[in-house]
């Protein structure tokens, strides 16, 4: 330490002495006349990828960002028309009325929200949905807990093994606006939606009485009714998963899973599955799909006479290809390293690691005795 101290002050008399004014400002001179380095290289933005992949990220091509660009478009009608149904969903539900803000409430901004949904006959569905800013509320003042109504991935799988192996009936209904269900328990404000401003009243503002989409509660809020609604009807939780739910009747019994505001609904007795459909239609706003061929993504198809059920995401799959411009790659049989080789002899030589094997599999042995154990006891 004494030596840099002492190296220093040496260096600092020095200078002085050379060039007649002080080393920081010498310092300082050498350092603007230094030209800076600019380097000449030209970018190439690599070919593979479109400039617009990381918009693709987050929104589908055809789907507007906004209002304003909504409105702009060739098909702005039809735009306009879904935005119109989800204000009547709205105003059916009685989720808001008009007030006047008091001194120290917050006003939550919104957004609309649209989506282009392909349905498996090829057609576009337009949809809109009112968004709220959840971003903006404060925990404990706007909001306490959060839920998500999600059935696991594994459950799903073992009701799909369980309808191939007895033959059941598979139906799938959508709850339309299921956030507008949940009742809200906090007192929350929110800024009239643009586009549909109330004339000669757009100094108010809205003061909720349900939940609307973008709230952190109102997944919660929309299980907390839906799970009310089931134990009146006498349908018990399972012990895996708070999201599916069951109902013994005499030698039958009827398996619903709920993934937001899809629901998979497996039975013997198709009439036992209209009697819920009518019960869920009654309560909500239903709209039955018939017998599922897609969830999540998956297309379902069936074999009933040869108890098969396929799950296949080939269309998933290319759609995503196709939006990152890579549907003309080259494919491979397995996505390994060339290095890697597979032989026979890696395969099971003995009976015990054939038992070992035959335990691994996708579907969770352990959850699988659950499920059918409910139904069996």
């Amino acid at each position: 330490m004494w030596f840099s101290i002492l190296l220093y002050k040496r260096l600092y008399v020095k200078l002085e002495s050379k060039f007649g004014s002080e080393p920081e400002q010498i310092v300082e001179s050498l350092t603007l006349e230094l030209p800076t380095r600019r380097s000449s290289r030209t970018i190439i933005a690599p070919q593979r990828y479109s400039l617009s992949l990381h918009y693709l990220l987050f929104t589908d091509a055809g789907e507007p960002e906004h209002f304003a660009e909504a409105m702009q478009e060739d098909e702005s009608i039809k735009w306009e028309l879904a935005m119109e149904d989800e204000i009547k969903s709205v105003q059916k539900n009685k989720t808001w009325s008009l007030t006047k803000l008091l001194e120290g409430n917050n006003v939550l901004q919104n957004r609309w929200v649209y989506r282009l949904k392909e349905e498996l006959d090829g057609s576009k569905q337009y949809k809109a949905r009112l968004v709220m800013k959840g971003f903006q509320q404060r925990q404990g003042i706007d909001f306490t807990e959060i839920f998500s109504s999600v059935v696991k991935m594994t459950i799903i799988r073992v009701i799909l093994s369980i309808v191939a192996a007895e033959n059941l009936h598979l139906e799938q209904l959508d709850v339309k606006t299921a956030f507008l269900h949940g009742d809200l328990e906090e007192e929350i404000f929110m800024a009239q939606p643009k586009g549909f401003e109330v004339q000669g009243k757009e100094n108010l503002v809205c003061k909720l009485h349900k939940n609307l989409y973008g709230l952190k509660q109102a997944l919660r809020q929309w299980y907390k009714k839906f799970n009310e609604f089931m134990r009146n009807s006498g349908f018990h939780i399972c012990k895996e998963d708070h999201c599916c739910y069951m109902k013994k009747y005499v030698n039958n019994y009827i398996i619903l899973a709920l993934y937001v505001d899809d629901m998979l609904i497996v039975g013997a007795n198709m009439a036992e599955i209209d009697r819920l459909n009518k019960q869920l239609s009654e309560n909500f706003e239903m709209k039955d799909l018939g017998p599922a061929k897609q969830i999540l993504g998956m297309r379902i198809s069936r074999d009933r006479y040869g108890g098969i059920l396929n799950l296949s995401q080939e269309n998933y799959i290319e759609k995503l290809l196709s939006r990152f411009n890579v549907g003309n790659a080259k494919t491979r049989n397995a996505p390994l390293g060339t290095h890697l080789k597979f032989s026979k002899w890696q395969s099971s030589q003995t009976e015990e690691e054939e038992n070992h094997m035959s335990k691994v599999s996708c579907i969770c042995s352990k959850e699988l005795d659950v499920c059918y154990g409910l139904h069996q006891t």
